[in-house]
C-alpha cells in the first residue's frame, strides 16, 4: 500500500475535522482541543508505562516551546473550522509547508532556491484569493486564525527539527505536546469560558476526534517511511478535497469560484515546495495543526 497510506491518513484528518465542526454545536474550539489532547496524552501514557520509558529529559525548555507553539497551533485550527467553512479552514492550515520553507532560511538560514521563492509568492497569492470571501462574509478574523494555525504549526515542526537532531523520540516529543494541550486548553477553558455537560453521543463524538486523529498520524507516519516521500507529499492534500465534499455534502457550505481558485493554488504551491524543500524537511513536517 505504502505511499497510499497518506489518502488513508488524508480521509481520516478530514473525518476528525467533520467531528469537530458537528461538535462545535455544544463544544468551543478549547474544550474540543482539551478532549483531542487528553485522548492522546492517555494513549501516549499508556505506551509509556507499557514500555516503563522515562518522559523527563535534558531539552525540556525545547519541548515546552514546541508544544505551546503545538497548542496554539491546534488552539487556532479549532476555532477556524468552527467559524468558517470547513475546507477553507483545512487549506488554511495547509499553508504551513510554505510557512516552514520561509522559516528555514530566516531562521536555520539555509538556502533558497528560486522555484522555492517563486513557489511561497504563488502560495501566499492563493491565500489573498481564499481570505476574500471570508472578509466578504465578515469572517476575516476567523480566516486570519486558520492561517495563523499554518504559521504556529511550521514553528512547531522547526522545533521537532531540533529535537529530532537532539535524540528525542517521537514518542516523548508527542508525550510533552498532549500533556501541555491537556492543560493549557482545560486552563483556557476554566478561564475565559466553561466545561459542557457531556453526553453519551457527545462522548462518541469526542472518542471519534481523538482517535480518527491518531489513526490518521499513524497511517501519515507509515506513509513517510514505506512510501515516495514525494507522492505521499502530494496525496497529503487529498484531506482538503475530502474537506470540500463534506463540505458541500454535509455542512451546505458553499464554496465561491474564487476560493476553489486560491484553493488549487495553495495545493499547487505546496507541491512545488516539497519538491524543491530537503527531503528531511518534507517528512517532518506533517500537517494538521500540530
Amino acid at each position: 500500500m505504502t505511499s497510499s497510506w497518506m489518502l488513508v491518513a488524508g480521509a481520516l484528518f478530514a473525518a476528525a475535522g467533520m467531528m469537530v465542526k458537528i461538535a462545535s454545536a455544544h463544544f468551543n474550539a478549547a474544550e474540543l482541543a482539551f478532549y483531542r489532547s487528553a485522548i492522546g496524552l492517555v494513549a501516549v501514557f499508556g505506551f509509556v508505562a507499557w514500555k516503563r520509558e522515562a518522559v523527563g529529559s535534558a531539552h525540556l525548555r525545547t519541548h515546552l516551546v514546541r508544544s505551546i507553539l503545538g497548542v496554539a497551533s491546534l488552539l487556532a485550527y479549532f476555532y477556524a473550522m468552527t467559524q468558517i467553512s470547513l475546507a477553507t479552514a483545512i487549506t488554511l492550515n495547509y499553508t504551513s509547508p510554505l510557512f516552514l520553507a520561509a522559516l528555514t532560511t530566516l531562521v536555520l538560514r539555509e538556502r533558497f532556491s528560486p522555484w522555492l521563492v517563486f513557489a511561497i509568492a504563488v502560495g501566499f497569492l492563493g491565500v489573498a484569493m481564499l481570505l476574500q470571501p471570508a472578509l466578504a462574509e465578515g469572517k476575516l478574523h476567523a480566516a486570519l486564525l486558520g492561517l495563523a494555525s499554518g504559521l504556529f504549526a511550521a514553528l512547531a515542526y522547526l522545533n521537532v527539527r531540533t529535537l529530532g537532531r537532539l535524540g528525542e523520540p517521537a514518542w516523548r516529543t508527542v508525550f510533552w505536546f498532549s500533556l501541555m494541550g491537556t492543560l493549557i486548553c482545560a486552563a483556557w477553558t476554566i478561564a475565559f469560558a466553561r466545561f459542557n455537560p457531556v453526553g453519551m453521543a457527545d462522548a462518541l463524538l469526542l472518542a471519534g476526534i481523538g482517535v480518527a486523529g491518531a489513526v490518521a498520524q499513524l497511517a501519515m507516519t507509515r506513509a513517510y517511511q514505506l512510501g515516495n516521500t514525494l507522492v505521499v507529499g502530494a496525496f497529503a492534500y487529498s484531506t482538503i478535497v475530502f474537506a470540500a465534499i463534506a463540505s458541500l455534502a454535509l455542512f451546505d457550505e458553499p464554496i465561491s469560484p474564487l476560493a476553489w481558485t486560491g484553493m488549487a493554488v495553495i495545493v499547487a504551491s505546496g507541491l512545488i515546495a516539497m519538491r524543491f524543500e530537503k527531503k528531511e524537511l518534507v517528512r517532518e513536517a506533517g500537517f494538521e495543526g500540530d
